[in-house]
């Protein structure tokens, strides 16, 4: 991050700056010193401008003009997710910033970060990458902004957009650039044609073409169209390329590239992080604390779910580390002088997914459902519980290491096909309250969510007092619920709020519904229609989102109660 830090390892120059929105803690669970390390470890000399004056070039040139190129990450979160509420006002905390400041990272960060390089470095290749650039890279909406926006390449004026796991990409990338060879045809990766390439470009079996930026505008049902085509070309094995017409020129989307293999992972994990902020902050990272006892031990998402972006940017394909990496990340964990013994999470997308696989790879090399869980699970997932419970009490016997908890969320309708594993974590690897995302209690809205059955939460919680009455310990479920999903109406918000009344709960994790871009929830909200073209309400002024919203919230269901009871007595008086 310095001069003087370059000149200890006797470099005179970087070849590559990455310029991130976060702070830079070197831990694996953050993607600009990630990729950092990989590409270090590939022999390249890398610098790291950790959320940089947006307003000053300057504040990019410490480390000098990289030899190769600038990547720009956006952080580990959707930097317009991280500075707006669902509301549209300012948060009030930044976890990935030093002491939780706010205002140290740019709106649209990757595109203030591209053209701040542009300004900095004229002539640099700059290449976009991050879970924001992923759910981005074609036309997407603004929730914030109100409006389509075209992909984040094109306002970024950037060289390339490596969407997804950027692990491999990168090195291939940066590998071209110090060959001197050019940038098109990499998998995982987006290009916008110039003017002459558009013009010979030819559409074959091979290209799919998407509606474009203009119809994305102009049609409110042309974005479900593009969501559905893009769902559709999400597997590596079977995906074509996009081609998008934005402003006259083409944006080509090359097909996912390959999810990184075991070894790959465990490699990457394995490299020397320290683990801890940069020396040079005074302040915690309230994101750091949060993870700085977890491991990673899974990549990908089966689920598909309508709200979620986490498939658009690590793919529904699971890679699991081994269980002797898992044990080696652990072994140096417990060396850390600020590890007290307990591992919080053993963790990914999910807690109870570790280790799934399909009974033949050949079929899901075909395969183009967007999740393999909804609305049924496939016939060809292997829902395995027994890895995890050996890696669990595998990890359990590493000295130093008193308690292992799984803090991911569990998938309730995995959970159920997990009785063993379920008991087993609800037993001895919760650490006294468990998350669980039934999202919503009313069937209808579960299917537009894409999530579970009506039904699946009652049953979980009978086993999770079940296991705590033999137990005897005292724990706490920590439901998830969202309001405002597209499709949801007052009415069916009041099951979830009569249910939460009933049981006098207050739930910790509310989520008014954001409309990430690139996912089918956002789709929906956009076109007011379900994906089968069925129209569907949706709640979209503040005014109107304000109604459910305040349905799960503790002080109004009491006034709620009180009135009822208050309208109760009128009426007994009135008889």
């Amino acid at each position: 991050m310095s001069r003087e830090e370059m000149n200890a390892r006797g470099w005179s120059e970087i070849d590559i700056l990455i310029i991130s929105g976060d702070a830079y803690v070197d831990h694996p669970s953050f993607a600009a010193p990630l990729i950092a390390r990989i590409l270090l470890d590939a022999g390249y000399r890398v610098g790291i401008a950790a959320q940089p004056d947006w307003k000053d070039p300057q504040s990019v040139c410490a480390l000098g003009r990289p030899r190769l190129g600038v990547g720009v990450c956006g952080g580990n979160i959707d930097s317009m997710v991280r500075l707006y509420t669902a509301g549209r006002r300012l948060r009030r905390e930044d976890a990935y910033s030093p002491g939780g400041k706010i205002g140290l990272i740019a709106p649209h960060a990757p595109v203030v970060y591209s053209q701040l390089a542009k300004r900095a470095f004229p002539g640099i290749k700059v290449i976009l990458g991050g879970v924001e650039a992923s759910l981005r890279r074609v036309s997407h909406y603004d929730y914030y902004q109100d409006k389509f926006r075209p992909s984040e390449l094109i306002d970024a004026k950037a060289d390339l957009l490596c969407y997804g796991m950027g692990e491999l990409t990168m090195l291939e990338i940066f590998g071209r650039l110090r060959d001197g060879k050019d940038l098109s045809g990499i998998r995982g990766t987006c290009r916008y044609l110039g003017a002459n390439e558009t013009k010979s470009f030819k559409f074959d079996e091979n290209v799919v073409e998407l509606p474009s930026y203009e119809q994305v505008c102009s049609d409110r049902l042309a974005i479900m169209r593009l969501t559905k085509l893009v769902e559709a070309n999400m597997n590596p094995w079977n995906a074509k390329q996009l081609a998008q017409m934005t402003n006259g020129r083409i944006l080509l989307v090359e097909p996912p590239r390959e999810p990184m293999s075991t070894g790959d992972f465990d490699r990457f994990s394995t490299l020397p992080f320290t683990g801890v902020a940069h020396f040079s902050y005074k302040e915690k990272i309230p994101a750091w604390e949060m993870i700085k006892d977890s491991i990673t031990v899974v990549r990908g998402c089966p689920g598909g779910c309508a709200f979620c972006g986490l498939v658009c940017h690590q793919g529904r394909h699971l890679v699991c580390r081994s269980i002797e990496s898992v044990k080696h990340s652990v072994e140096e964990l417990v060396k850390k002088p600020y590890f007290k013994g307990t591992i919080s999470d053993l963790g990914g997308a999910a807690g109870n997914i570790y280790q799934h696989r399909p009974k033949d790879a050949a079929i899901c090399k075909k395969c183009r459902r967007y999740s393999c869980i909804f609305p049924s699970i496939c016939s060809n997932y292997v829902a395995d519980e027994k890895p995890l419970m050996k890696l669990l009490d595998s990890v359990k016997e590493v000295p130093g290491v008193k308690h292992v908890f799984i803090n991911s969320g569990i998938r309730l309708d995995l959970a159920l096909l997990q009785p063993h594993l379920t008991e087993k974590i609800i037993a001895e690897n919760t650490s006294g309250q468990i998350s669980v995302a039934p999202e919503h209690l009313d069937g209808d809205v579960l299917r537009l969510m894409r999530k579970g059955k009506a039904g699946e939460f009652e049953k979980f919680r009978a086993i999770f007092d079940r296991v705590n009455a033999r137990t005897g310990k005292k724990q706490y479920i920590v439901p998830y619920f969202i309001s405002n999903f597209p499709g949801c109406s007052q009415r069916q918000m009041a099951k979830v709020e009569e249910y939460l009344s009933k049981r006098r709960w207050n739930p910790q994790q509310v989520q008014d519904f954001i409309p990430l871009p690139m996912t089918m929830g956002c789709a929906m909200y956009c076109s007011q229609t379900a994906p089968d073209g069925t129209p569907i309400e949706v709640n979209k002024g503040l005014a109107q989102r304000r109604i459910q919203r305040d349905m799960l919230k503790e002080d109004h269901r009491g006034k709620n109660a009180q009135n009822q009871h208050a309208n109760a007595r009128t009426l007994r008086k009135r008889k």
